[in-house]
């Protein structure tokens, strides 16, 4: 049977799919109510052997009906109406039963639940009150007997009883559908989440491709104003050491100049691999390297500094530890170069998807306004809080400064939190 086909349950919970214990259950239902009744009347000893006779008869022409029309009935039969007439032939072998021995009313309990698998739902209201109407008349001599003996505590007895059963399986399907509803907007969340943290890996990727050529023409730039102009400066002077004419003290002067600009190419070299490879990093997490990086910083600065690190440590990208880092590192710097501060607060704070950096101060404070001017010095140079926020962005990242004069500044940078797991 295909499962929108299936027919309710009459548990009041949906079948799940390779659970077929509980729709054989229900189908046996019936079966096992009646073989519970007919025990219990074949075991009273006030029945005589011809009683008993005749009540197993009984029992074995519903046993009969019941697996004919509904235990054993093929899936492709199990229409509504072929339910609905399964129900009038259980309920009537019940009513006979109940007749016979009052005992069989445990039998005609099954009824209530054939009657809840009965749609339209009017139909099913109409099987719970005649299986309620006899189930409480029967034993007394029928619904005739009850309407002229007590007819309003009968009347209010079906009502009620129809009333509450029929109530609580209308509750119970609602109930169903918004546990079925949220247990797809859970699916739904998964996946969605599953879903950022790949569109987030692969926003870095992209955001690392589209930044290696800026990075590879800004070590251009350092090489051209660093290595490349010492280099020139040492072959001028040690070329004018050796031309002809030169006096001992201009070829000593000479060479000490080049010696000078050898070792001032030599610091700016390892300078530049430094920035490359941040040492902090190495065999430390973030917050440790971050917690010394501002200790050492407030020593050297003598500026009162604190460190503090919120939400679950874990982790991350190297590239991500790395910007975190320079930032940090940039942000103090110019703190103690312009800010005249008295106190600096680093934050680091691991947030679900995101992680954030806070640095701020209680100096002087600036115009922000000043950053867009492009003729500044600081941004036509590349450094200090445009090449801050040009770390940021190439890992999707966003910056923001927040000051005013005399307000103190602060320097925020949230980034994606890519795990280093997520990206092995």
């Amino acid at each position: 049977m295909e499962r929108g086909c299936e027919p309710p349950s009459a548990f009041l919970l949906p079948f799940r799919e390779g659970s077929p214990w509980s729709r054989r259950l229900e189908d046996a239902l019936p079966l096992l109510m009646l073989g519970v009744a007919a025990v219990l009347s074949v075991a009273n000893p006030q029945q005589n052997p011809e009683q008993r006779w005749q009540t197993t008869a009984y029992v074995l022409a519903s046993a009969a009906v019941v697996v004919f029309t509904d235990t054993a009935a093929l899936p492709r039969w199990r229409t509504p109406w072929w339910r609905a007439a399964a129900f009038v032939a259980l309920l009537s072998c019940a009513s006979v039963l109940t007749l016979v021995d009052p005992v069989f009313t445990v039998f005609t309990i099954a009824a209530f639940f054939r009657a809840l698998t009965l749609r339209p739902k009017v139909l099913m209201v109409t099987g719970l009150a005649v299986t309620s109407a006899l189930i409480h008349s029967l034993p007394a001599g029928g619904p005739l007997v009850a309407l002229q003996s007590w007819p309003h505590v009968y009347l209010i007895i079906v009502v009620v009883q129809t009333a509450a059963i029929a109530g609580g399986l209308l509750l119970s399907e609602r109930f169903v559908a918004q546990s079925e509803e949220r247990r797809a907007l859970v699916a739904e969340l998964r996946s969605a989440m599953e879903e950022n943290a790949g569109l987030h890996q692969q926003l870095l990727a992209q955001a690392r491709e589209s930044g290696v050529l800026d990075e590879r023409q800004r070590l251009s730039r350092e090489i051209h104003d660093t290595l490349a102009q010492g280099l020139t400066g040492i072959i001028t002077q040690l070329t004018a050491a050796r031309q002809t004419g030169t006096g001992p003290a201009e070829r000593e002067r000479r060479i000490d100049t080049a010696t000078a600009l050898a070792r001032e190419s030599l610091h700016q070299a390892r300078r530049a691999v430094h920035a490359l490879t941040p040492d902090e990093l190495d065999g430390t997490g973030l917050r440790e390297a971050l917690a010394a990086v501002t200790a050492r910083w407030a020593d050297r600065a003598g500026i009162d500094a604190e460190f503090s690190a919120t939400g679950t440590v874990r982790a991350l990208h190297p590239e991500i530890e790395a910007t975190l880092l320079r930032v940090t590192q940039e942000a103090l710097a110019n703190v103690a170069k312009h800010a005249r501060a008295s106190r600096t607060v680093v934050t680091l704070s691991y947030l679900a998807d995101q992680v954030a950096l806070d640095v701020r101060d209680d100096g002087v404070g600036f115009n922000p306004d000043r950053l867009g001017r492009a003729d500044t010095a600081e941004w036509a140079s590349g450094y200090g809080l445009p090449g801050m926020r040009r770390r940021v962005q190439r890992i999707a990242g966003d910056f923001v400064v927040e000051s005013e004069p005399g307000g103190g500044t602060a320097v925020c940078a949230t980034v994606p939190a890519v795990t280093a797991t997520t990206t092995a």
